[in-house]
């Protein structure tokens, strides 16, 4: 085998899981998984869930039925579970409620090739 491929394989064998894990972060309260795409983030209920996604600092504030209150950037979002809206150059779409967990999606408008 090449030298130059050796070289190559080994070097994508180390980075591939920093990679993977620079793309998910975890915090008190929050699970963030991003790509070119976006970013879901997935708040845990019942706790101060706070998170830094795409620049924008995003919480979780209230909870009523499938109405879901966000802060983000500062403004606060309050939306309806599967309906989004623009909030700070990013389209933010609350896609699951349960009694455990609040999943937000938010998309950067950018599509991967």
């Amino acid at each position: 085998m090449p030298v130059r491929r050796l070289i190559t394989l080994s070097a994508f064998a180390i980075l591939l899981p920093l990679a993977v894990s620079a793309c998910t972060m975890t915090g008190p309260g929050t699970t963030s998984e991003c790509s070119v795409s976006g970013c879901t983030v997935t708040f845990d209920r019942g706790v101060s869930a706070k998170a830094s996604v795409l620049g924008i600092d995003v919480e979780l504030i209230a909870v009523n039925g499938d109405m879901v209150t966000l802060g983000v950037g500062g403004q606060q979002v309050t939306e309806p579970v599967g309906q989004s809206q623009a909030s700070n150059g990013t389209d933010v779409r609350v896609s699951e409620v349960t009694d455990d967990k609040v999943v937000v999606v938010f998309a950067t408008g950018l599509n991967p090739n």
